[in-house]
Parts: C-alpha cells; sequence; structure tokens
C-alpha cells in the first residue's frame, strides 16, 4: 500500500493520535497528550499496528509493594522484645504481645532457626532470649530494612534471598505487575510522519453526511488484506468430547447403547437389584425422593419372593417381609444399572447374548467436595451371555480402561448387594506413582438373573466412574472443576 493509500485509509482517531507517537513513547503518555481514554488510544495502536506504521512493545514490570498486615514491626522482633530482660512461657508471651497463634508459631520457628532464643524445660517450657538475640534487637534485621525500601520495582531489588524469604510469609509483601506499551514507528511510519494528516474523509455514515456531505468529501476506503486478530471458533466441552469417545469405545467393542428415564421407581432402582429395603443406600441422606408413588411391574411378585426366601435360585433371600409400599416409593436414580436391570427384564432366551452400556447421569445426596458430586455421569455396561465368564469381565474392563489411556489395570474384591463375585476396578497413575478406584464390577447374582429374565444366565456387570477417571487424565485435582462454568 502507498503513502497515499495509506493515509486515506486512516481512520479520524487515528489521524488524531499518529502526529503525537514519538519513539518509544507510552501508551499513557499518547492519551495525556490527546486528552482521549486510555481504551481508544489502545484501539488506535492495534489499528496502526495491523497497518504496519507502528510497533507495540509490551514491558511487564513487577512492583513490590507492603502487604496487607503492614507491621510496624516484625512479630519476631515484637516476640523478643516481651524476654528481653526475662524468660517466659508461649502462653504468656502471646498474652503480653498480643500476636495470633499464627505470629507465634511462625515468630518461634524464626528465632528458633537463628539461635536467637532457646528453650528452658521446666515444669512448664520457658523460652528464654540468647546473646544472639539481644545483638538482634540493638540493630535492624535484613527483612526490615528491606521493608523500608518498599515500593519498589522486582528488577532493582539487591538481595534476592530475603526476597524470596518474605515471599514465603504471608501478608508481609505483595507483588503488583504493571503492564506498560511503547510505541516504536516503522519504516513506513516513519514516512507517514513527515505528511501533515487531515481528516477530511468520511467513516461513518450519518442522515445528514448522506444528504449533503458527501457531495464535497470522499469515503474512508477499506483495505479487505488488512491483518485482523484471529478468532477462536467455538469447540466442543471436553465433558462432551469425552462422552464421544467412551461410546465409540463401546460401540467399537459391539455394544448396543440403552437409554432411559431419570425418574424411577424404588423397585427398578434397588429391589430388582436384590438390594435389601433396609441398606443404607436407601436412606434420605443417600437418595433423592420424590414425593408421589409409582406402580409396579407384574414381575414384582417374582422380586418379593427372591427378598423373601430367595425364590427359585437356591437363596434363602433377606428373610424378612418385603414391602410394596418401599418398593413403590419415587426417586432419582443413584446408578444406571436401573436400565440394565429394565433391559434384561425385555430380554427372551432367543435374544442372547447381548451387551448394552449407557453413559448416563446419575444423583445421589452427597456432601459437595473435591472428590464427591450430588449429580455425575456412570459408565454403565452388562453382556448377556450363557458363555460369559469372570475372565471375560476382567478383559472387558482392561480393554476399555487402556483405550482410555491407562496401560495397568488391576482389579481387588469387592462386595455389592446385586454381585458375586464383586471386584473394585483400580488404574495406575503414572505421574501420582499410585493406584486410582474408578469403579466396581461383578457377575450378577442368581436372585437378580432369574426374576427378571425367568432362567439363570451369565450376566456380566460393570459401573465405573466417569468424572473421576477423566479428571485424573485431564490433571484436574478438585471434580468440581470439570463443570465450572469458565
Amino acid at each position: 500500500m502507498n503513502i497515499q493509500n495509506l493515509v486515506d485509509s486512516l481512520n479520524r482517531l487515528e489521524i488524531q493520535i499518529f502526529p503525537q507517537i514519538k519513539e518509544n513513547i507510552s501508551l499513557k503518555e499518547l492519551a495525556k497528550k490527546t486528552n482521549l481514554q486510555e481504551v481508544q488510544v489502545d484501539k488506535a495502536l492495534q489499528d496502526l499496528e495491523n497497518k504496519n506504521l507502528i510497533i507495540i512493545n509490551k514491558l511487564e514490570t513487577k512492583l513490590i509493594k507492603k502487604g496487607e498486615l503492614n507491621y510496624d514491626k516484625l512479630p519476631e522482633r515484637t516476640f523478643l522484645e516481651k524476654i528481653k530482660d526475662k524468660q517466659l512461657s508461649l502462653q504468656e508471651i502471646q498474652k503480653q504481645s498480643k500476636l495470633s497463634q499464627q505470629e507465634i508459631n511462625a515468630s518461634l520457628g524464626l528465632l528458633r532457626k537463628n539461635n536467637l532464643i532457646e528453650t528452658i524445660n521446666e515444669k512448664i517450657l520457658q523460652i528464654r532470649i540468647t546473646e544472639q538475640g539481644k545483638n538482634y534487637l540493638n540493630k535492624e534485621s535484613p527483612e526490615e530494612q528491606f521493608l523500608k525500601q518498599l515500593p519498589i520495582e522486582e528488577g532493582k531489588i539487591k538481595d534476592k534471598q530475603i526476597y524470596e524469604n518474605l515471599k514465603k510469609r504471608s501478608g508481609l509483601i505483595q507483588i503488583e505487575i504493571k503492564k506498560e506499551l511503547f510505541i516504536q514507528l516503522t519504516e513506513q511510519g516513519k514516512q507517514l510522519s513527515k505528511i501533515k494528516l487531515e481528516s477530511n474523509t468520511i467513516d461513518n455514515l450519518t442522515k445528514e453526511i448522506i444528504q449533503v456531505e458527501w457531495k464535497n468529501k470522499k469515503f474512508r476506503p477499506y483495505d479487505i488484506n488488512v491483518k485482523v486478530p484471529r478468532l477462536n471458533r467455538s469447540k466442543r466441552h471436553f465433558v462432551d468430547q469425552a462422552i464421544k469417545k467412551i461410546k465409540r469405545i463401546w460401540l467399537d467393542l459391539g455394544f448396543e447403547e440403552i437409554y432411559g428415564d431419570h425418574v424411577h421407581t424404588a423397585f427398578w432402582d434397588m429391589d430388582a437389584l436384590f438390594v435389601p429395603q433396609d441398606h443404607p443406600a436407601r436412606e434420605m441422606q443417600d437418595t433423592f425422593y420424590l414425593e408421589h408413588k409409582g406402580d409396579l411391574p407384574k414381575i414384582y411378585k417374582k422380586i418379593k419372593e427372591a427378598h423373601e426366601k430367595g425364590g427359585d435360585t437356591g437363596s434363602t433371600g433377606y428373610k424378612y417381609k418385603w414391602s410394596e409400599e418401599e418398593a413403590s416409593k419415587v426417586l432419582l436414580r443413584t446408578h444406571t444399572t436401573v436400565l440394565s436391570a429394565i433391559e434384561i427384564a425385555k430380554l427372551k432366551k432367543e435374544d442372547l447374548p447381548k451387551k448394552f452400556f449407557s453413559v448416563n447421569k446419575v444423583y445421589r445426596n452427597e456432601a459437595l467436595d473435591w472428590k464427591h458430586l450430588f449429580e455425575f455421569y456412570q459408565v454403565e455396561g452388562i453382556v448377556i451371555d450363557p458363555n460369559a465368564n469372570f475372565r471375560h469381565l476382567l478383559g472387558y474392563l482392561k480393554n476399555y480402561y487402556n483405550k482410555l489411556g491407562y496401560e495397568k489395570v488391576r482389579v481387588r474384591p469387592a462386595h455389592f448387594p446385586y454381585t458375586e463375585p464383586s471386584v473394585e476396578v483400580e488404574v495406575y497413575h503414572p505421574i501420582k506413582k499410585q493406584w486410582v478406584e474408578l469403579g466396581g464390577a461383578g457377575i450378577f447374582r442368581p436372585e437378580v438373573v432369574e426374576p427378571l429374565l425367568g432362567f439363570e444366565c451369565p450376566v456380566l456387570a460393570w459401573g465405573q466412574g466417569f468424572e473421576r477417571g477423566i479428571a485424573e487424565i485431564l490433571k484436574i485435582t478438585d471434580i468440581r472443576e470439570i463443570y465450572n462454568n469458565d
């Protein structure tokens, strides 16, 4: 672009600012010279840089200032002054000095480390000042000398060790980061600076301009080749990406995806899975119950018999009176295994073998903390196959976690009401160098399968944690961060 075209492309703000640019002038100085706001100057400078007229240099400096505590004297000096002429217990020192427990503890550590005090073991622990401690009181300490210099730029600090020591002490100093912009003219900019700039072009249309003014002026041209900031396009949330990847793993292994409602009766969520009606998981503090009651399916009598005396499985059951009232309660599903139970009840012998999976939300009445959520995803899977066995179960789980990126997978014995044998699955975390538990698995008990399916058949089942698994991969230590709106 030649000089005249550049002149024609400048808007009014750029024409006002450009003549004021001298070598290495700062943005603040420019704003002061032009009587414009810094944000206006900043925008104009970006446009001038896009036109290759200036170079913007960013300088970041750290200003070290006194912290929020801003002591008249450091706590360790106050501590020493109280035992200058006599030895005292820690309680007496704290009472006389009015230092907080945290300040007392910090002072005690520092003074001991520098041999400024000594302890005497009598009936009550006594603290006594040493000769070095008395010498310390007669002059300013290096830390006190440093604090007197503040504020100071980090680059001008001479004693770096004292600075590092004070940084470790909460509230003594604070670091303020100052960012400044300095402007240089390019060769093209230097040529343009020799030309007197006048604003005689139109860059904003108004009703008046369209009616009259345009006849005596020309419109500012726009350069469609000018550099513009690159926009970051939106992308799928990493939780959605992880769900998509997990679904693809199971689909590639020949599984069918199953879906279902978020609200179920306790019958499907608990009873059909042989969870006893007095199990702690049914209590209000663990489960979200709704007010109304639900209807029981036709097979409820088989489930009742399994609970009371084992049904036709040869089991003795739980030997209690099963309650329809308890089973009719409506709740937010506590696990996606409820979907597996419903799916099994639909099958006939000629449908087998079948493999199903689900990646869906479940709800638990948990206290929210770094490793617990009350609404979270669960990765569910079942294999209904007369030829399936425990080794197949371990193979599916190992294959799944290997595809997720975990090389080492192991299981250890566990107990769940609806599977036997039962295991908990652990993966090895290569950075933490430790095993992390990510879910449970097992083979459904006959008391679950026979009432639902109508005959006994091996059913491999697992419910694996989702958030904890991807948190490990993404190096997130607090799983609440996964759903932060940032």
